[in-house]
């Protein structure tokens, strides 16, 4: 019964997980001064893009514990580029992962995977979401990721409109090719690397 209706929790992609892996130690390997100067390059990097910044963006809250990569300094861009920006930020609601609006006055609480969210706010309609900053652990040349293997950013980019951008950040250039890709996947627009933006559309 649950395989019928959730299979995606039972499918074992053998290249993603080995990727997976290796780019979480890679990830680890950079020490906090050289992420700084990465995220520094990151920013010029999404400045020079030409990547519209319109009022409605999906970001996420990083989780230091990941490695992951903080889109704050991007963030604090975009305010300043378009002072209505309203940033989104990822609520996981079970097997679904909905989106919520935020402002100055928004709390935040640690969910289960120790990243913190917003508690407070006004779910968004995807469709109303312009831009998707994406976190992703490595990519290839046409712009398919590899991220944590939940599978919530893919499914939710599938009811987000036609015209919704995506731009994924990564501390690496790209993969050749991610292989075993299936029905779940999303392939990005643009993503974003501190020596280059790659865009794939």
């Amino acid at each position: 019964m649950v395989l019928q209706y959730f299979p995606f929790l039972y499918r074992i992609n053998y290249a993603e997980s080995r990727y997976r892996k290796l780019y979480k130690q890679k990830r680890k390997a950079i020490s906090d001064p050289d992420k700084d100067k990465l995220e520094d390059l990151l920013l010029i990097q999404f400045q020079r893009s030409g990547i519209y910044v319109p009022q409605n963006i999906l970001t996420y809250s990083f989780s230091p514990a990941l490695d992951e990569i903080d889109p704050n300094l991007i963030m604090r861009y975009c305010s300043f580029i378009n002072p209505e920006v309203i940033f989104h930020f990822p609520v996981i609601n079970g097997l679904d992962m909905q989106v919520m609006a935020t402002d100055v006055d928004t709390e935040f609480r640690l969910n289960e995977f120790n990243i913190e969210e917003p508690v407070n706010g006004m779910i968004t309609d995807p469709a109303q979401i312009d831009l998707v900053i994406v976190p992703l652990l490595a990519f290839d040349g046409r712009g398919n990721r590899v991220g944590f293997g939940k599978g919530y950013y893919d499914r939710f980019l599938k009811k987000c409109g036609p015209d919704c951008i995506t731009a994924g950040l990564s501390y690496f250039e790209p993969l050749q090719i991610i292989n075993d890709l299936d029905e779940y996947d999303v392939p990005l627009d643009h993503v974003l690397t501190p020596h280059q933006c790659y865009s794939f559309t």
